[in-house]
């Protein structure tokens, strides 16, 4: 045998085994990824019907929907610390370059509305002059630091971008699962299963 004809070995694809061909995410990782699924499903729900509540009944769910914001900003911004220690698995050769840059995009931009949102709320109560305090406290017992003074105008506009950057949510939420399912059922690849 030809020593010089022999290709070289792949390196081991990190977390591979016969239920998750393609690799996968890291213990914690599903963590992160699991917990926050049913904290932005809340998040969405309470954001919605807030609107429809009457105004002696919308405390309870403000301080619900804020807590929720926060929660899920501090799980994606620790989720993107453990990513600088651990790397997610690579897309496998067999997917395609377009869905690997659709991916690419739709989890980006996932990201980016997990902690923008969160932020843009809490800018948006404080600038309305109700800061995360007494009947809005985060968790409903822990008073958050009064953050500006009331400011109508600024309230205005970062309401009105919370609301648009919230519409924005389904439409990504909607891609990633759509992919995840279409990977499962029609490629019949590993994708989804990287992150079971």
């Amino acid at each position: 045998m030809d020593l010089a004809t022999e290709t070289p070995m792949q390196a081991p694809i990190k977390g591979r085994d016969t239920l998750h061909p393609d690799g996968q995410y890291s213990r914690l990782a599903k963590w992160f990824h699991w917990l926050t699924v049913p904290l932005l499903f809340l998040a969405l729900l309470t954001g919605l019907v807030i609107r429809f509540m009457k105004d002696d009944a919308k405390m309870p769910f403000y301080a619900l929907h804020e807590s929720l914001g926060l929660l899920i900003l501090g799980l994606s911004l620790a989720r993107l610390a453990w990513r600088g220690f651990s790397k997610a698995p690579v897309l496998p050769d067999h997917v395609p370059a377009t869905q690997r840059r659709a991916a690419a995009f739709v989890h980006h931009a996932l990201y980016a509305a997990l902690i923008i949102q969160p932020l843009l709320g809490f800018f948006t109560t404080n600038a309305y002059g109700f800061p995360m305090q007494g009947a809005t406290a985060f968790l409903g017992f822990i008073d958050l630091p009064k953050f500006m003074e009331a400011a109508p105008a600024l309230a205005g506009v970062l309401h009105w971008m919370h609301s648009l950057l919230g519409w924005t949510f389904p439409l990504l939420l909607a891609a990633h699962i759509g992919g995840a399912i279409y990977h499962h059922a029609i490629r019949r690849d590993g994708t989804l299963l990287r992150m079971l």
